[in-house]
């Protein structure tokens, strides 16, 4: 894999005539979303490697570090969304009514409301944004094929299953091919109540040949999607998040003096990413020779719906020497990260994505995490951390306490992680990458019969 990083470049450096390409995000409300941010990050070096690129948010607005190049509308927006699943009468509202519904303070209020909803009690909505056109979200879609029939894509990119079900119209009335990412859209859909769940199972599947291909974010996710889906797995790619040259800083050569050993954590603050599990190890770690004064810095978004267990964990665990610093913009994000010496996100639920991970070895911090997910893989291929027994606290808190002790271990292990992310996961290798998809998902298009492609620069 990283030797082909390079070639990656090459093509996309040299690629003859730039695509219009169609990336649809789908926001998170008021928080920061790593599929979000992988979005923005793509579209951006994509622009920035010449390629034409409108970035379109769904549900709410994008939240991200820095600027982004997402247009100020709103399509799909969550009020009009849900309303339209709610009642018959907003399936037939007048477009004034429906863009104060889309003002996007209304949508981020909306969208902290809805991240509060168990997914169980989401199964209606979610089936009806998966039937597209037959379902009763279909003015929205109509409303977003009329706006991207104005700017004649190359090809359209889904955000996330959860938009499957807008493929076909895409593909029918824009004539282009129809990517769709999968980023960890599996935990929401397991967290479904029965019958929702098995309905979204079937319609999903159904629709999945309505799509030309699948990018997964890694190659764990890719395997567990091509049996979810029932689709070859030669139908997904794998394209791995990249990271901004700017977050690169070469490891530091040791601990500051008069900082104690420090564990770093960097992501939702909920069960699923082992927050609970970290406490346990902690508490551990603590207790063993030269350990007392361990600390541990963490950052990431508590939604409401966590807060009280995030209270009850704090009080079981005693969360001695644990800081909680909250959601974290850019710049808090890269002080936490120069401020610890090991990071560790001790999943439970497997991790599809990893950016976490990479974005902790840019910065110069090895990692120990659970062998499950994406994470072998991202370990592997960089040499940047250790693995240790999913699910084993005791495991995991002797692994963290050898690498603390072991200044010259957590150096080599930093200087791998920082060279492989510096030269293999990049924004520009990731574009570089995702744009080889678009460009087989428009070979298997002709090659399947359909009209030629024009490409980008070409008369329209």
């Amino acid at each position: 894999m990283l030797d082909s990083s390079s070639q990656s470049l090459d093509a996309l450096e040299t690629s003859p005539l730039p695509l219009r390409i169609v990336i649809l995000a789908a926001g998170a409300g008021g928080m920061f979303c790593g599929s979000c941010l992988r979005d923005n990050a793509l579209a951006g070096a994509l622009i920035r490697a010449g390629q034409r690129v409108t970035l379109v948010p769904l549900y709410t607005p994008l939240r991200t570090e820095g600027e982004s190049p997402a247009i100020g509308q709103i399509f799909y927006g969550g009020v009009n969304v849900y309303l339209q699943h709610a009642s018959r009468l907003f399936r037939h509202t007048p477009r004034l009514l429906e863009r104060l519904l889309d003002r996007p303070g209304l949508l981020r209020f909306a969208g902290t409301l809805g991240a509060q909803t168990p997914p169980a009690r989401l199964g209606g909505l979610t089936l009806d944004v998966l039937r597209g056109e037959e379902g009763t979200s279909a003015k929205e879609l109509r409303r977003l094929i009329t706006f991207l029939a104005d700017l004649q894509p190359d090809i359209v990119s889904l955000p996330n299953l959860m938009f499957i079900g807008a493929a076909r119209l895409l593909r029918r009335e824009l004539g282009v091919p129809v990517v769709c990412e999968l980023t960890g859209e599996d935990l929401f859909l397991g967290q479904l109540a029965e019958p929702d769940r098995s309905r979204v199972h079937d319609v999903i599947r159904e629709r999945a040949p309505d799509v030309t291909s699948f990018v997964a974010t890694s190659a764990y996710y890719a395997d567990q999607m091509a049996a979810y889906l029932e689709v070859p797995r030669s139908k997904i790619d794998v394209v791995y998040p990249g990271v901004a040259k700017r977050f690169l800083r070469e490891p530091v050569a040791s601990r500051p003096a008069d900082r104690p050993p420090t564990v770093g954590y960097l992501a939702r603050i909920c069960p699923e990413k082992g927050f609970g599990r970290l406490l346990e190890a902690v508490a551990l770690l603590r207790r063993m020779p030269g350990m007392s004064d361990v600390q541990t810095v963490v950052g990431g978004y508590l939604g409401a719906g966590d807060r009280k267990w995030f209270q009850s964990v704090m009080r079981k665990s005693a969360a001695e020497g644990v800081r909680y610093l909250g959601e974290l913009d850019y710049q808090a994000k890269l002080n936490l990260l120069d401020s610890v010496d090991v990071m560790c996100v001790p999943t439970i639920h497997p991790e599809p994505k990893g950016i976490y991970v990479l974005e902790s070895l840019a910065r110069g911090v090895p990692l120990v995490l659970p062998a499950h997910g994406s994470f072998p893989e991202l370990i592997e291929s960089t040499g940047g951390g250790l693995l240790v027994p999913p699910g084993d606290a005791a495991a995991l808190a002797r692994t963290l306490a050898v690498l603390l002790a072991d200044a010259p271990r957590r150096a080599q292990l930093a200087h791998a992680g920082h060279a492989a992310v510096r030269d293999a996961f990049t924004e520009e290798v990731m574009a570089a990458r995702m744009l080889e998809c678009y460009h087989r998902a428009l070979g298997q298009r002709e090659s399947s019969g359909q009209h030629a492609v024009v490409m980008a620069g070409d008369a329209r």
